[in-house]
């Protein structure tokens, strides 16, 4: 059970009305906040609060960007924080390879994260560190010098316990120790996020970064699986379509898929596609409007598979496995 504290200035009082909201809304987004959003606690309610940890700008709009949408429209209350600036990362839109862009890249994946943070209705952070860049070659070459990914792990550790500190989530989503795919920076993101996540309720550690907060579940993201991509795949294919996931699906082992193997958690979320479409395309630089990540319509989405993936990886309270939301025993904990 977390720490029970004062509420920070901006908290939401009210009463819950009949139809189950409270008597106010939210002041940063404008939309009604429902009644089991809230810890009730002497007289006050406490809100509910999410915080996603990223490597770059653009994961967060396509790692989990339909299950936060959906919480903010909830009324919980969700940061996304960027590790890096995403200043290294490869131009994948055609369109946007062009010399003007290229000179001002991490000025416009700043305007670019903030738009997607708009579509999203998230609070957003960033942490500060520099992209380390995907090392290319046999052998690979060495990361820059004074990258994220050999920044001391303390360093980036203390700076993260302090936004934890600060924004006091009771849940956290990060990447497996896979980083989901093996980029240097979602490696160091896995490790940043569990030592963050252990290290903001001990008190005796950065005892600089304010009062200890005990978040009390850690969730990998699991958003590329393979069950998944073939369940798609095979809808292509009875419409006599080739479909854009079969290279992938020929060198991947069905007995290697994370699906069946450690995910615990599936958030409905079928809904909130449109928005994470949305917030994605946010992303020019990064993402072509043309490519693989919007080839699947919708509708396809919605009927085939309506929810995002997650792995409880940490738990401070009681859970029942599987999961439909990434709250769940939270409440009933305290």
């Amino acid at each position: 059970m977390a720490a029970v504290c004062l509420p920070p200035a901006g908290w939401i009082t009210g009463t819950p009305t009949p139809d189950g909201t409270i008597g106010t809304t939210n002041g940063r987004l404008g939309r009604p906040v429902h009644a089991d959003t809230y810890r009730h606690t002497e007289g006050y309610v406490t809100e509910l609060r999410l915080m996603a940890v990223h490597a770059h700008p653009d994961d967060e709009a396509s790692k989990g960007a339909a299950t936060v949408a959906r919480y903010v429209d909830e009324g919980r209350r969700v940061m996304v924080v960027t590790l890096t600036g995403g200043e290294r990362g490869d131009i994948l839109n055609p369109a946007m390879d062009l010399p003007e862009v290229r000179e001002r890249i991490a000025d416009i994946r700043r305007d670019e994260m903030a738009r997607a943070a708009e579509i999203l209705g998230v609070e957003h952070h960033w942490l500060g560190f520099v992209d380390s860049g995907l090392p290319e070659g046999d052998p690979l070459p060495p990361l820059p010098d004074g990258c994220f990914a050999v920044v001391p792990l303390e360093e980036a550790v203390a700076e993260l316990v302090k936004v934890v500190r600060t924004f006091r989530p009771h849940v956290m989503t990060t990447y497996d120790e896979n980083g989901g795919y093996p980029h240097p920076d979602h490696i160091r993101c896995h490790q940043v996020s569990v030592a963050a996540y252990e290290a903001a309720a001990d008190d005796a550690a950065y005892p600089e970064a304010g009062p200890p907060w005990a978040v009390s579940k850690l969730y990998y993201n699991h958003g590329f699986l393979r069950r998944r991509l073939q369940t798609l795949q095979d809808e292509f294919a009875r419409h006599g379509q080739e479909g854009p996931f079969a290279r992938w699906l020929e060198h991947w082992d069905a007995d290697q898929d994370v699906f069946a193997n450690r995910v615990t958690t599936r958030v409905h979320c079928a809904d909130y596609f449109a928005r994470r479409d949305e917030a994605l395309r946010a992303h020019a630089t990064q993402i072509d409007p043309d490519g693989f990540f919007f080839a699947t319509p919708l509708e396809w989405q919605h009927r085939l598979w309506p929810t995002e993936e997650y792995e409880l990886a940490r738990s401070r309270v009681p859970a029942e496995l599987p999961e439909d939301d990434l709250f769940a025993g939270i409440e009933t904990a305290e």
